[in-house]
């Protein structure tokens, strides 16, 4: 399995002719590699990664995960392809707060056929994993802010995806969840042998991956080691 993007640009029209975000953009990665891309707001990184995640869609340029090029499905075919094989964890942990900890886990299971035992057992599991064991029937507004973003991390990996996509996880924490975050996204990403792909502003979670990206004017480059 592998994630490869090659010769990747996205523009938007405006009154005074195309804005380019991203320029050119080449990145593979392999089933258990990872990496982190860093840059100043407005580099282009967001929309990289909601391009990843087929949120949007590239001006030109490819993009193929484990051989398929996602934006040749029809519009059905998309979603299930982002539903099956892509996890996201966002920066506000977007639980819903009528639910329990485990019906939030499981939301991404209620596309297509209906969770079974054994999706609830790996439910169950994956919450133990992230130390939310004593949780599965609380509402976020009776969690703290790391476990929300624990549960979060559990509920993108519920469908066992290739691919795994994090837009700044650990912006809302402080230094202590934001460690214990960046350790548990890292250890379970090797565990399933996910690609995982994260866009921070923290240097300390950077320092955590092996490969680091630069992003600077919708270029990607790769980024010394700091």
């Amino acid at each position: 399995m592998s994630l490869s993007v090659r010769d990747l640009s996205k523009s938007y029209p405006t009154r005074g002719g195309d804005m380019p975000v991203l320029r050119g953009v080449k990145l593979i990665l392999a089933a258990g590699e990872s990496a982190a891309i860093m840059g100043p707001s407005g580099s282009g990184k967001s929309t990289l990664l909601h391009i990843l995640g087929t949120l949007d869609k590239p001006t030109a340029g490819r993009v193929e995960l484990d051989g398929t090029d996602p934006f040749a499905l029809p519009e059905a075919g998309l979603a299930g392809f982002r539903n099956a094989r892509i996890g996201f964890v966002f920066q506000d942990h977007h639980l819903l707060p009528q639910c329990t900890v485990l019906e939030n886990v499981l939301i991404p299971t209620l596309v297509g056929e209906p969770a079974d035992d054994a999706t609830r057992d790996r439910a169950r599991q994956l919450l133990t994993r992230v130390g939310l064991q004593d949780r599965l029937d609380h509402r976020p507004a009776e969690l703290s802010g790391g476990e929300r973003q624990r549960a979060a991390v559990a509920r993108a990996l519920i469908r066992q995806p290739k691919l795994l996509l994090a837009d700044e996880p650990t912006g809302n924490l402080d230094r202590k969840n934001a460690q214990l975050v960046g350790e548990l996204l890292l250890e379970l990403h090797r565990e399933q042998q996910t690609v995982l792909v994260v866009v921070t502003h923290s240097a300390d979670l950077a320092k955590m991956f092996a490969t680091r990206l630069d992003m600077d004017d919708g270029r990607l480059d790769a980024a010394p080691a700091r």
